[in-house]
């Protein structure tokens, strides 16, 4: 035990050494600062090294305690507005006016007053003719000769103040306080206080006499040769070093800047979009009718102004136009309904990346083969909850080629699941879209959460790729919800999560 104390004085650093002595006669750290003549963040972080060694206690309490505001400093001195009122009723009944001028009150002062000695049955108003009066009553008499107790707290304590050492009474009279303005300032006080240990008094007895230890070597001590002489202080390399937390990316962002590396490497160029767009890009070139579902506004978010699109082709417009009423000669009948061009110029916020499909198969630099993908913000009405977000990112894509399948979509949703979710738990159902046919949904299991979807995905139909393209060519297509693969990656089980401003979460998140 005597060779074990001997061995941690050598080890102890100089700020250990420095604040060893003022442990053993100061338990409060504030004291042991003053006393020791040191930074606060000196004497904390030697008090932590000394605790780890098991030669200190430190204790931390978390206080309330009450200053008074910038009002209650000028209250405390020139008494509260319902005091000076108050006084003001000492000789007589006075008129509202004559009782502002005395007490020097202005109208909200005033009212507050008038108030708060109504409550105290303090005052009583004079009935008659002319300017409201008041006049103290008999408990009001009593109050002017001995003080209000809220100006005798506010004038006679001693602040700041621990909101533990109140009694019952004076707990009401803060409680009444803190309804006015700037009256009173409450904060809450971090305290520490720390004691040696019995090992702590043994390694300081040693310390005392123990020859002084060396920190480091020095040029000069290697040139003079005092190394030689030099007792150097020994390290604790299994000792707990403090965590560093270096600058990173943003989870979700790493995540999709991960995704969106992982398509460029499989050949897919990158097509992009605007968030404002027109039910023309984001429904109508999609062959979705005007009358369906989605178009509902409790589903999609309209702009309110602008509420038109005016740059809309207008050639491929009457394209589409033709492909809802009549199949545009693609062999359909179409949706036989008179197309709104009002209608498809309408504003509203992307409800689907499909959007940017629709713009890449109508421009001119579409490639045939091609393969492509978005990762896009989407935003729908919806309950917000730990699967659903009303703004959230999509990842779509589609492949353009003579002769594609639905073997081919199968495999590449396959592919996408294992790939972006780490999951084998994977399965493709048949679903509806009305602008793909076949269609399918592709569905995940997460370990907690259980089955998800993750999108959607099918064939364009010929009445959506004749309008845009000129030809017949099969587009395969898919739009995936990448916030929920997201959770996959990351480990999470609530969406809302990917967009936390939660410093605990962004420093142990999981990099993805």
């Amino acid at each position: 035990m005597a060779q074990n104390v001997l061995e941690i004085a050598a080890s102890l650093h100089r700020l250990e050494r420095a604040v060893l002595p003022h442990l053993a006669k100061h338990s409060s750290v504030p004291d042991m600062i003053a006393a020791a003549k040191m930074q606060e963040v000196e004497v904390v972080r030697a008090l932590n090294w000394l605790q780890n060694k098991g030669l200190a206690k430190v204790t931390e309490a978390i206080e309330e305690v009450i200053a008074l505001g910038e009002n209650g400093e000028l209250y405390a001195k020139s008494l509260l507005p319902e005091a000076r009122f108050l006084n003001a009723l000492k000789s007589k009944p006075l008129p509202l006016s004559e009782i502002k001028k005395t007490a020097g009150l202005d109208d909200d002062e005033a009212g507050a007053s008038i108030g708060v000695l109504m409550r105290l049955k303090a005052i009583e108003p004079v009935t008659g003719p002319g300017e409201k009066a008041f006049r103290l009553s008999e408990q009001g008499k009593e109050l002017a000769k001995s003080g209000l107790k809220t100006q005798k707290f506010l004038s006679g304590k001693k602040f700041p103040i621990k909101a533990k050492e109140l009694s019952e009474e004076e707990k009401q009279i803060v409680a009444g306080l803190r309804t006015r303005k700037d009256i009173l300032a409450e904060e809450i006080v971090k305290s520490r206080t720390a004691t040696l240990t019995e090992t702590g008094k043994a390694v300081l007895k040693a310390a005392a006499t123990a020859k002084e230890t060396v920190d480091r070597l020095t040029p000069e001590m290697l040139a003079t040769g005092k190394w030689k002489e030099a007792q150097f202080r020994s390290y604790d390399l299994t000792a707990p070093a403090p965590r560093v937390f270096f600058g990173k990316l943003q989870p979700y962002r790493e995540f999709l800047e991960e995704v969106r590396g992982k398509f460029v490497s499989m050949g897919f160029e990158e097509m992009t979009g605007p968030i404002v767009e027109s039910e023309f890009w984001n429904m109508d070139a999609l062959f979705m009718p005007q009358f369906h579902s989605a178009r509902d506004i409790h589903d999609v978010y309209y702009i309110k102004e602008p509420k038109f699109a005016t740059d809309l082709p207008q050639q491929l417009v009457k394209k589409v136009k033709a492909a809802h009423e009549n199949g545009f000669g693609t062999g359909s009948k179409g949706w036989r309904y008179e197309f709104s061009e009002e209608k498809t110029s309408r504003l509203i916020m992307r409800s689907q990346t499909t959007a940017c499909s629709s713009r890449k198969l109508a421009s001119k630099d579409l490639k045939i083969p091609g393969k492509y993908f978005a990762i896009g913000r989407c935003f729908r009405y919806d309950v917000i909850d730990a699967k659903h977000l009303a703004d959230f990112n999509q990842v779509e894509g589609i492949v353009v080629e003579e002769k594609l399948n639905l073997r081919h979509l199968i495999g590449l949703l396959k592919l996408f699941a294992k790939e972006f979710c780490n999951t084998d738990k994977v399965k493709v159902v048949p679903s509806y879209f009305p602008f793909t046919e076949p269609s399918a949904s592709l569905y995940a299991k997460h370990p907690e959460l259980g089955w998800m979807e993750l999108g959607g995905a099918g064939i364009f139909r010929p009445e959506m790729v004749k309008p845009l393209t000129g030809s017949h060519i099969p587009v395969i297509a898919w739009g995936i919800g990448i916030d929920r693969v997201a959770m996959f990656k990351l480990g999470l089980n609530d969406i809302r999560e990917l967009f936390s401003h939660d410093l605990n979460f962004l420093r142990n998140a999981k990099v993805a």
